[in-house]
């Protein structure tokens, strides 16, 4: 079994960077009140990502993973605006699945995998758009500037994957698919709060 073929296919179904609210912001569609709400509603998941590394005993890249949450906080004041607490339904059930993925380090393999794997792309996307069409401080783009290049989670996640006896690969699979819906289904809460 080609584990990452097997994850990558799940993640496949939920390509961030085929969501609408991500189309729209590398097109310069994106009404920056939108970006606001991004930046608040999302840096509360944000903020949970160091757990997950937590739970698989990397306490180096869970430390990196907490300074980023400044770096997002950066985006945010860049917004004129702060990260709180998720108040759209989608982002609160991103955050409940990020409690319950990042709780046990089998699940947390999976779900890191799904955002992680991800990232680069993403992050890199994201910065071209804010740079093209949005005049905005340049506090806004350290974040994605960090996060779109950096590979190096996935390989540390995929050698752990490995590790594991083979009875946890499909909780592994399950985990990452759960993530991405999540992930996908907290973007569409925004794009539908913000953009319809």
């Amino acid at each position: 079994m080609d584990f990452k073929q097997t994850l990558d296919n799940k993640i496949s179904d939920y390509n961030l960077l085929d969501h609408p609210f991500y189309q729209a912001w590398s097109a310069g569609e994106l009404p920056v009140e939108a970006l606001r709400a991004y930046a608040r509603e999302y840096g509360a998941f944000i903020s949970t990502i160091p757990n997950g590394w937590e739970t698989i005993n990397d306490a180096e890249i869970a430390a990196e993973e907490t300074e980023h949450i400044d770096l997002w906080a950066d985006f945010a004041n860049g917004l004129d605006t702060v990260v709180s607490e998720a108040e759209i339904p989608q982002v609160k059930a991103l955050l409940q699945t990020a409690d319950t993925l990042f709780s046990e380090p089998v699940t947390a393999l999976g779900a890191l995998y799904a955002f992680e794997a991800q990232q680069p792309a993403t992050a890199q996307s994201k910065l071209e758009g804010l740079q093209a069409f949005y005049q905005l401080p340049k506090t806004v783009e350290p974040y994605f500037e960090t996060h779109s290049y950096n590979a190096d989670e996935v390989e540390k996640l995929l050698e752990r994957i490995g590790d594991l006896p083979s009875e946890s690969h499909a909780t592994v699979v399950q985990a990452c698919e759960q993530m991405s819906a999540a992930l996908w289904d907290a973007l569409t809460g925004i794009h539908d709060a913000e953009c319809i």
